[in-house]
């Protein structure tokens, strides 16, 4: 494999990512000129060194526009760099971070209001009057007007206020959450728009140079074709 000399750190990398100063954009070149005051535009690079200033342009992007970065932008430029998807990442640490009381509260709101919990407690209680008033009857371990039950339910509404309120503020909880996984996934989008549009003008300008190369050796044939004939015609003239 054909390898060329990176003027920057002096390692060898494959000729396909040679790149040349001149192509990259001014804000990426100004922060190799920081480490490498050396650098020049006549110099060459490779694509692997260019995209680690390519992540450091962004991330000084980022501090200029919101300031001090918090975890959330670093957990989105992280992403940026080790190239993968941050909708998994996002909801695999929610699902760690959540406490046991957490779980539980998920769990008993999600009981709670459901159907299955309305139809077997709906079923709880006509067993419960049917054993009392017909089965044993109404001489039972609760006859009516049901003095137990009665108390069972009152117990049963006292705990179910604070799960009730348990449940709002987990809700509440995952709004935020969400709200947040939003906008680290928008950020990471419009970063990676905008490192789109760097390699692209990129692109546009390496290609514009290769346009340039060829249209001076075109020119330069015509003027060998252009010398050739005159030569022709003045020895036919002679």
């Amino acid at each position: 494999m054909t390898t060329f000399k990176s003027d920057l750190s002096n390692k060898n990398f494959p000729v396909s990512e040679k790149i040349s100063g001149k192509s990259v954009r001014k804000s990426v070149f100004e922060l190799i000129k920081k480490d490498y005051p050396n650098f020049t535009s006549g110099m060459f690079l490779s694509d692997t060194e260019l995209n680690v200033y390519r992540q450091k342009y962004v991330e000084s992007f980022l501090t200029k526009q919101i300031g001090q970065l918090t975890k959330l932008e670093k957990t989105v430029l992280d992403s940026l760099k080790d190239k993968t998807t941050l909708s998994d990442k996002l909801d695999g640490d929610e699902q760690q971070n959540m406490t046991f009381g957490q779980r539980i509260a998920d769990k008993v709101a999600s009981f709670g209001g459901s159907w299955t919990f309305i139809i077997s407690f709906s079923a709880f209680l006509l067993v419960w009057i049917g054993i009392n008033i017909y089965w044993l009857g109404n001489k039972g371990f609760d006859p009516y007007p049901f003095i137990l039950l009665n108390l069972i339910l009152s117990s049963l509404a006292a705990v179910q206020a604070p799960v009730i309120m348990m449940s709002q503020n987990r809700q509440e909880e995952k709004d935020r959450e969400r709200g947040k996984k939003d906008y680290m996934i928008n950020l990471k989008s419009e970063l990676e728009v905008r490192m789109l549009h760097e390699k692209i003008d990129h692109l546009i300008i390496s290609q514009q140079e290769e346009v340039l190369e060829i249209h001076k050796v075109q020119v330069d044939l015509m003027n060998d074709i252009l010398k050739r004939i005159e030569k022709l015609s003045e020895n036919e003239k002679e």
